[in-house]
């Protein structure tokens, strides 16, 4: 060891003054990676009667032809281009003529390249291509449809000897057919018309030297007792491109530390250089940032660049943004998996994740919802499907410190969706063609996404197991790729390669009442690892209707609703449960209005619930994903915020429940809870008020109490209820400010459940919690006062708002809207679907950035509630 050391020393001394010498020579290389995302075309081939390597050459019209952009699907080209402006609405999606799409496409863009010079190599690179593809360049067909398949698989190609100094590109691409395991959307929303036919990733030209660099990844070990060191692992893929032995340098450098590893390859090899702290004394890291989900910490990140040196010229380089952080499962007593992050159990409050239905997401839409989702509380995203146009969604869920769970999308696993005959328990992935497929797909997927701390487990299966055979070959993948947990399926299964899954996908999908989630042992209750559920339909602002729902179907409700339901067969496609639940519990509704006002408060009260009951009860329960967090198209179900970008009242109900530390009511044994999910262990005072429905004082209590970080505790237990009553809960820091705030409407009549009619879609109720006293409620008087502060180029708006009567203010929403009618966003309050005790002051903050102001004449706040007048008032005057 001594001798090896003393030769290392040696060798980095030359070694250093090499590189410094080579340092302005290196600036000056050709290695670069260019993105190829604009100056496309697309166009039929039924309207281009020409061969490809006729398009893929100079000097073909293309006058009428479509512009495009990368990433795209051809459908979400003509939509751009004009030709179905209003392809949302109603159901004009329906008058679309599908067999467009029965033939080929063409994809076609031109760029300028310098001519290699020898010893330069140039490649192309897909990362999704849906789904069939023949890709042509300079009049030369470099692959075809016959390898060229699948969505989820990546490819590569040399194009070293067809570059010119002007190239055309051109790619036919072919939609997929039925039995094609593609990208889908389930029972979600309508299929997209072209079945999501485009190059829908990046495509990119990458100029490399002899030796050329891939799948660069760095691994991490913490110790988890303190977190106060860490080792790393590098690995990356080196390549000989030429026919010549190759020597030369590989060079890394993280933050102040850098590395220098000697490295000699034959002619056309490939070698997978792994380092460890054990070679590299500064890959073992004291005191390192740890990353964290936001909720518990700070989403702290490093920077990998390496270098491969040959001849004091760069061959190739790879920059890799990671995380240092320790993922970990475990399993109760019972069974149920649960995730520790960093040494710490983490209880999972996620929210599943969907893509635009014709892959039309944009980075600039991507961070909105990213931050939709921490401004909430949230966690952890799942995403089924390996959703993404690029790895930019995965990067914001690094930087704001949301967990991720990616996997496969159940539309492989049942016949309907899939297009062939599947297996009962195995689904659709049966062949051992498309197992060939899938596990190279699988592989490709993991290389592509690795170096990303948010993604917490892979995801197999979604309802089902995926065959034995195919899951020996993902085992296989992982044992030499990544080192993150593998989850068989979303669904409780005990598979004979893996064993048990530890997780339950027992619903339910549509309503029930909030006493459901804490009394429920046995379905989808707080318990275990609810990896999808929710409440149903979650119906979007009456803003958002009106762009799709027609006018003229815009009451009563009819079938163009349903349309926006869900596409499921069998349930949850159309309004009648939520309808029916209104109707029973607040009255029939008298007209739109009086609908959405009341659906808003079964969504917000349903979904609160719901996470509140997992947070309540985290001794029994590891994690729960509400169904769903977005979604693909206009619609009426499942989701936070709408397809507009809208919050719904249930992302003010989570936002409410996931506070950090917040008060509970737990709706089955009566008692007042204590939640604490802070990094630190806190102290505070609650207060807890009862009033009866004419808003007289009942009962108050302050209780002073200490909450362990990661606890929850019972502070405080109601008596036996008489009559109708509100809940105030609120919490008080030791300055005596508001730290958190909740609640209640208490019927003395409850939800009754008729278990014995539980489906997997809900358990209907026998009897309904009877709140139509709210009917009733003596008008409310508010005041509002504004100021409006401006920080760098986010805007601040400050409300003071004042229940000035003797009565509660209820359920009171505060939008923000300019001189169109349109509701500004992203903005982000700091309460909404708020109730305010008599004479009660708050102050809200409003939130967004400085330009969504800037760019209005007129803005005004309005405000609305269960028991108030609407208000209008300017922030922004014209």
């Amino acid at each position: 060891m001594k001798k090896k050391s003393i030769w290392y020393f040696l060798f980095f001394t030359l070694l250093s003054i090499s590189i410094i010498a080579c340092k302005h020579q290196s600036e000056k290389n050709l290695v670069k990676e260019i993105l190829l995302s604009e100056n496309w075309e697309v166009q039929s081939s039924s309207s281009v009667n020409t061969t490809g390597d006729k398009i893929s050459s100079a000097g073909i019209s293309t006058q009428n032809w479509y512009r495009a952009t990368i990433p795209s699907t051809v459908m979400g080209t003509l939509i751009k281009a004009g030709l179905y402006p209003d392809i949302l609405s109603g159901k004009n999606i329906e008058k679309v003529d599908k067999k467009l799409f029965d033939v080929s496409w063409w994809y076609r863009t031109e760029f300028q390249l310098p001519v290699p010079e020898n010893g330069r190599h140039v490649s192309l690179s897909f990362d999704g291509i849906s789904y069939y593809a023949n890709i042509w360049l300079n009049g030369h067909q470099i692959a075809s449809r016959d390898s060229v398949f699948g969505p989820f698989r990546r490819f590569s190609f040399d194009i070293t000897p067809y570059i010119q100094k002007n190239n055309v590109l051109a790619v036919e691409v072919f939609r997929a057919q039925p039995g094609d395991p593609n990208i889908g959307f389930v029972d979600w929303n309508p299929r997209p018309c072209d079945e999501n036919m485009g190059i829908f990733r990046e495509v990119k030209v990458n100029i490399t030297g002899n030796v050329s660099m891939v799948n660069t990844v760095v691994k991490s070990k913490v110790e988890t007792k303190t977190g106060g060191e860490a080792w790393l692992t590098v690995q990356t893929e080196l390549k000989n491109l030429s026919e010549q032995p190759v020597s030369g340098i590989l060079t890394g450098k993280i933050e102040t530390g850098e590395f220098f590893i000697p490295v000699t390859l034959n002619p056309n090899e490939k070698k997978q250089i792994t380092l460890t702290s054990k070679d590299i004394e500064m890959l073992h890291i004291k005191s390192p940032r740890l990353w964290w989900c936001s909720t518990l910490g700070k989403p702290e990140l490093y920077e990998l660049n390496l270098q491969f040196i040959q001849e004091n010229t760069v061959s190739d380089r790879q920059q890799v943004t990671f995380g240092i952080r320790e993922i970990e499962t475990y399993f109760t007593e019972k069974g149920d998996r649960g995730f520790i992050l960093n040494g710490k159990k983490v209880l999972i409050k996620g929210a599943g994740w969907t893509d635009d239905m014709f892959l039309r997401d944009t980075p600039e839409t991507n961070e909105i919802q990213i931050q939709y989702a921490r401004d909430m509380y949230l966690n952890l995203i799942r995403f089924e499907n390996v959703w993404g146009t690029s790895r930019n969604l995965y990067e914001l869920c690094d930087r704001y410190g949301l967990m991720a769970f990616v996997g496969w999308s159940c539309q492989w696993e049942w016949e309907a969706y899939f297009g062939k005959p599947c297996d009962e328990k195995y689904g659709c992935i049966t062949s051992e063609k498309d197992r060939q497929l899938i596990a190279r797909s699988f592989e490709d997927q993991v290389l592509w996404l690795r170096n990303h701390p948010s993604i917490i487990a892979w995801f197999a299966g979604s309802d089902m197991l995926p065959h034995p055979e195919l899951e020996k070959k993902y085992l296989e993948i992982l044992s030499r790729t990544d080192n993150r947990p593998y989850i068989a399926s979303a669904k409780r299964h005990v598979s004979e390669v893996s064993g048990n899954t530890g997780t339950k996908m027992t619903g339910p999908y549509e309503y029930v009442g909030p006493a459901y989630w804490y009394i429920d042992t046995v379905y989808g209750g707080a318990y275990g690892f609810n990896t999808e559920t929710g409440i149903g339909a979650q119906i979007p602002v009456k803003e958002s209707i009106l762009k799709m729902i027609p006018e003229s179907e815009m009451w009563p409700l009819n079938d163009v609703w349903s349309f926006h339901c869900t596409t499921s067969g069998t349930a949850m496609n159309s309004l009648n449960i939520l309808t029916n639940v209104i109707s029973n519990k607040y009255g029939q509704a008298k007209n739109l209005d009086d609908y959405l006002l009341k659906a808003n408060l079964v969504n917000y009260d349903g979904t609160k619930a719901m996470f509140e009951a997992f947070r309540v009860h985290m001794t029994q329960a590891t994690g729960v994903v509400q169904w769903m967090l977005n979604s693909a198209w206009p619609s009426l179900y499942w989701q936070l915020y709408d397809y507009y970008l809208i919050p719904t009242s249930g992302y003010y109900g989570t936002r409410k429940a996931n506070n950090p530390q917040q008060l509970i009511y737990n709706y089955k044994d009566h008692a007042v809870y204590v939640v604490n999910e802070t990094p630190e262990n806190t102290t505070g005072k609650a207060v807890i008020q009862l009033f009866d429905t004419s808003s007289k004082l009942l009962k108050k209590e302050e209780i002073g109490y200490s909450a362990e970080s990661g606890t929850s505790q019972k502070i405080f237990q109601l008596e036996p209820q008489q009559q109708n009553l509100f809940l105030s809960l609120q919490i008080f820091d030791q300055e005596n400010n508001l730290d958190a705030d909740n609640f209640y409407c208490l019927p003395v009549t409850q939800d009754q459940f008729d278990w014995a009619k539980t489906t997997w879609v809900y358990t209907p109720a026998k009897a309904y919690a009877d709140y139509q006293f709210l009917n009733d409620l003596p008008e409310a008087e508010l005041k509002v006062n504004f100021v409006e502060n401006n920080q760098g180029d986010v805007s601040e708006i400050i409300l003071e708002v004042t229940n000035s009567s003797p009565v509660i203010a209820y359920f009171i929403q505060l939008k923000l809207k300019d001189d169109r009618g349109e509701i500004l966003y992203p903005v982000y309050w700091s309460d909404n679907c708020l109730s305010l005790l008599p004479g009660e002051k708050r102050v809200i903050r409003c939130y967004q950035k400085e330009s969504l102001l800037s760019e209005r004449n007129n803005v005004e706040c309005c405000i609305s509630g269960w028991n108030i007048q609407k208000k209008k008032i300017n922030v922004i005057k014209p």
